[in-house]
């Protein structure tokens, strides 16, 4: 069964921190590129940023600078330091497997200004 879980959103305020987690199971996860998406009220979802099966990273300009993604393939996880919040962050923040293309059920951040 294959489950992305997750974990860490909250409410910061402007120009601070938070980390997500995302905790995968059921998939091929050393050879999956891992995505993560946010969802903003009365928005389309958007792509935030991907790291690749070997760990290569690429962000969307909005968060290029501000957020990191990370994976830990002994443990199945998946990160996403932000950093530098903004109010235009808050959102559904969603966990993607690529390869599958499954998703997480998301988590909520919310930065207030």
């Amino acid at each position: 069964q294959v489950q992305l879980v997750e974990s860490g959103g909250g409410l910061v305020q402007a120009g601070g921190s938070l980390r997500l987690s995302c905790a995968a199971s059921g998939i091929p996860f050393r050879l999956s590129a891992m995505g993560w998406y946010r969802q903003a009220p009365g928005k389309q979802r958007e792509w935030v940023a991907t790291i690749t099966s070997v760990g290569n990273t690429n962000y969307a300009d909005s968060v290029k600078g501000r957020f990191t993604i990370s994976r830990d393939n002994a443990k199945n996880m998946v990160y996403l330091q932000m950093n530098s919040l903004k109010s235009e962050d808050t959102a559904v923040y969603y966990c993607n497997d690529k390869l599958g293309n499954y998703w997480g059920q998301g988590t909520q951040v919310t930065v207030s200004s």
